[in-house]
């Protein structure tokens, strides 16, 4: 497939590159700054551009199969995070005009304002406040592409990020905010950023999340 790959000198992005690389498919990255990102391959093709320009992104989706991003924004104490909105809106006004309808993103388990209550005790009252503004971003993002008619969007919501490798380790999923266990409560708290672009990419094959938001970790 050709893949158009957004926040690509992330930690999870270049895990998501190589990947997709080695499984043969052809990908453009867009990014901002092209020297982040060192390495080389036949079918990779880096390329400059504003994420928030329609533009210029337009431009560099024509022609592609499938949007994927890992774009992060940080939370900052001065201001709230726009980001994720942000640039999902010019993402999807150029993939509109570029004609590409399949894209898959990230946010995080919790991005739901009531759905942290099952964490424990730590997420719950010490990282949850202190990423609100970002989860709360990540979920108007959220909320924006479930009302986009014409596209097929996949929100991928993996719990905390360890900078791990991909394993060979079970799936687990979960249509909701984070991923139960037998109890209910949520089946632990890290996942490798591998894993989560190992999940992303099996999506390429598979229409069983679709227009769906899915809470993701490993066994």
């Amino acid at each position: 497939m050709k893949i158009a790959v957004l926040g690509a000198t992330g930690q999870t992005g270049q895990y998501l590159v190589n990947q997709a690389l080695q499984q043969g498919h052809i990908v453009t990255t867009i990014v901002r700054n092209p020297e982040k990102l060192t390495m080389h391959h036949d079918n990779l093709k880096v390329v400059k551009a504003d994420i928030f320009s329609g533009d210029t992104l337009k431009s560099h989706f024509k022609g592609q199969d499938v949007i994927m991003s890992c774009l992060g924004f940080p939370a900052s104490i001065l201001s709230a995070v726009t980001g994720y909105t942000m640039s999902m809106k010019v993402m999807i006004g150029a993939m509109q005009e570029a004609r590409v309808n399949r894209i898959i993103t990230m946010t995080s388990w919790y991005t739901e304002p009531n759905s942290g209550t099952q964490s424990s005790f730590l997420i719950r009252f010490l990282l949850l406040p202190m990423i609100r503004s970002t989860l709360t971003n990540m979920y108007e993002m959220e909320q924006f592409l479930q009302k986009t008619d014409d596209i097929n969007w996949t929100v991928v919501r993996p719990p905390g990020l360890k900078n791990l490798p991909a394993s060979a380790q079970e799936f687990l999923t979960h249509e909701g905010y984070f991923v139960p266990d037998s109890s209910g409560q949520p089946a632990g708290s890290s996942v490798g950023r591998g894993d989560v672009a190992r999940f992303m990419l099996s999506l390429l094959n598979s229409n069983a999340w679709v227009k769906r938001g899915v809470a993701m970790t490993t066994k």
